[in-house]
């Protein structure tokens, strides 16, 4: 696992210093090596966290006539198997490393030899011989990559604080911004900035000294069946989906150093535990952390898992410095960010990594297997389509003339909301009331439905079912945009390398085959075909009990060790002075969270994350009605 970035210039030689101070930035991602080639106007370097092949791995590693250079951030899990193909067709290998296979696999296939690659990964290569380079990106976008595509040249690099030793235009991308205030999140392919973009999961681009660009993608999660395959029964699908989860399991335990997993308690993590057992000759180490509040404490679930197949377990009780630990976190996030679990994510990744380098987690079961209780919701908010236009209008017109204290307020305004999946968005995201009255006009997505739509297209599937609209986007927007953040960035923040068997692309792939039906009982619960091929594996304690997100006690830090910082930052004329959000309003729901009468504290995250991450990236004020920039420096 590593951290890479560069650049290559179209009129002018690279600079070997600003290369090097680029990967100083991400050293936190590859403490364990450094690695540097500069040629002509090309510089590509990296940060290494030696898992495989630790003596012979280091990189840039070139093909046998040093014309094809690569850096590599990831794990290819089916290197061997590529490795002996390519040895058949006359290429040369110098290391052990999986990293090698991709320059070989480059001189064979192109761009086209990306979707052979079963793992996750975001690299660079160089092509002396064209004066081009290429990037890629995994399949669900795992791995991070960030580039800007300009007249002077192309620059990458797998975090956004790198850009800050190039002198970029750092305009704010406002449309980005108000994205954010919906979801908590920056949808890919956007980024905070307009020069700066995101590769986009299973994307590759190709940049050459002319300045010509060229982009494509060589995979895209399949649309989630709504019938079941008619040459598929379930008692198959069943023994497929068992097998694939083995598999998938099985190859992200191969590594050179010590390996364990997390382990909350959950049906997801639990299963992924159960199945290392199952495959391992040693126990497993997994390591688990709860919170001193009853509510965010899963340890039970956690200890009854490790029990059952006496893993070598590992647990804390924490009350951290909550002060320290916003900070850090905003350091390592690099955008705006309001994922309140990146907490835990980053507590249970630093205690882990003292223990062992790579970690397996049970991410991404929820999004491939109809987790989340809010799929449950879409059956009557698509039974809401009955209401003619006249009274949905009158309804609107209601809501509008409520109070923002009065509790139906929000509800009167999602289900006047012209489509069930419009409903949807707003039933689960931030409501448009309450950004309404937050956010200055300026800051508000239009309130036409259709918005989003065109706004998300590559992340929904026209004229398909709203519960398969909703699978989707949950599994492609939201997991790439925010689940996979939050992973990715703590994680790599503690230099912990955490692999996600769920989400390998051929279980999967063979996921998204099933049917609605069978991943949704009549009882309210997903995951059912899940739990029917590996659910023997779990006791009936885990197995059947209630949800619990993964989260931390944040709306009683904010009337307690984090109230004033909370205070001193949201009222602060900095903050006001940004003309994003109303001063009146913000004011009351602080005192509204802190007096105990509305539980605020989501909302109060997300505006918190946004100052620390405006003050960390040094705003430079402008008058309203240009763009804000900032000073990349």
């Amino acid at each position: 696992m590593c951290g890479i970035a560069g650049f290559l210039l179209t009129n002018d030689r690279a600079d070997p210093a600003v290369l090097r101070r680029m990967c100083d930035r991400i050293r936190h991602r590859g403490p364990d090596d450094e690695g540097y080639r500069v040629e002509d106007g090309c510089a590509i370097g990296m940060r290494r966290l030696s898992i495989i092949d630790l003596s012979s791995g280091h990189q840039p590693i070139s093909n046998e006539d040093e014309s094809v250079w690569v850096v590599f951030n990831g794990e290819i899990y089916n290197h061997e198997d590529l490795r002996r193909d390519l040895i058949s067709r006359g290429h040369s290998f110098r290391t052990r490393s999986d990293t090698e296979v991709l320059v070989h696999l480059y001189e064979e296939s192109g761009v086209e030899g990306i979707s052979k690659l079963r793992g996750m990964f975001a690299w660079a290569i160089w092509d002396a011989r064209a004066g081009r380079i290429t990037l890629a990106r995994d399949r669900f976008g795992k791995k991070p990559l960030y580039y800007a595509a300009l007249p002077e040249g192309l620059f990458f690099a797998s975090e956004l604080k790198c850009f800050r030793e190039l002198d970029l235009p750092f305009d704010l991308d406002e449309d980005a911004l108000r994205l954010y205030f919906q979801f908590g999140y920056i949808p890919d392919p956007a980024s905070p900035f307009r020069a700066i973009r995101k590769l986009t999961p299973g994307g590759w681009l190709t940049f050459d000294r002319a300045g010509r660009v060229q982009q494509g993608r060589y995979w895209k999660l399949p649309v989630p069946a709504e019938q079941a395959p008619p040459d598929l029964s379930r008692e198959a699908a069943r023994a497929r989906l068992r097998e694939l989860f083995d598999e998938s399991v099985r190859i992200r335990m191969i590594a050179d150093v010590p390996l364990g997993a997390f382990l909350s308690g959950g049906i997801d993590s639990s299963s992924v535990v159960a199945s290392m057992a199952k495959q391992s000759s040693e126990p497993v180490k997994t390591f688990s952390i709860g919170f001193e509040e009853a509510a965010f404490n899963e340890l039970e679930y956690a200890r009854i898992i490790a029990r059952q197949y006496n893993t070598d377990h590992h647990e804390i009780v924490v009350r951290p410095d909550s002060v320290a630990l916003v900070n850090t976190l905003t350091e390592h996030l690099d955008e705006p960010f309001a994922d309140v679990s990146a907490i835990p994510t980053y507590i249970v990744s630093k205690y882990t990594a003292e223990q062992v380098k790579v970690a397996l987690s049970g991410d991404g079961g929820d999004e491939l297997f109809a987790g989340y209780d809010s799929f449950f919701q879409i059956a009557k908010l698509e039974r809401m389509g009955w209401m003619p236009g006249l009274l949905r209008h009158c309804l609107e017109k209601a809501a509008d003339a409520l109070p923002y204290s009065a509790y139906g307020k929000n509800y009167l305004r999602m289900i006047t909301r012209p489509t069930a999946l419009a409903r949807y968005f707003e039933m689960n995201h931030v409501p448009f009331y309450l950004r309404q009255q937050l956010l200055a006009p300026r800051w508000m997505l239009p309130a036409d439905a259709g918005f989003l739509v065109t706004a998300l297209k590559d992340y929904l599937v026209p004229s398909a079912s709203t519960l398969t609209q909703a699978l989707y986007f949950e599994a492609t927007a939201k997991l790439t945009g925010d689940m996979l953040v939050k992973v990715d960035r703590m994680s790599m923040a503690a230099s912990l390398e955490v692999r996600c068997p769920l989400l390998d692309h051929e279980l999967a792939g063979f996921a998204a085959t099933l049917p609605h039906a069978w991943k949704m009982n009549g009882h309210g619960h997903g995951k059912a075909i899940l739990l029917e091929a590996i659910g023997d594996r779990l006791p009936e304690a885990v197995r059947n009990r209630p949800k619990m997100g993964f989260g931390v006690p944040i709306g009683a830090w904010f009337r307690g060790p984090l109230k004033d910082f909370l205070r001193d930052h949201l009222l602060s004329r900095t903050f006001t002075e940004r003309g994003i959000v109303s001063g009146t309003f913000l004011r009351d729901i602080l005192e509204e969270h802190e007096s105990g009468r509305r539980n605020n504290d989501i909302r109060l995250w997300m505006l918190l994350m946004l100052e620390l991450w405006f003050r960390r990236w040094q705003p430079v004020q402008r008058p309203e009605t240009q763009a804000v920039s900032f000073d990349s420096h």
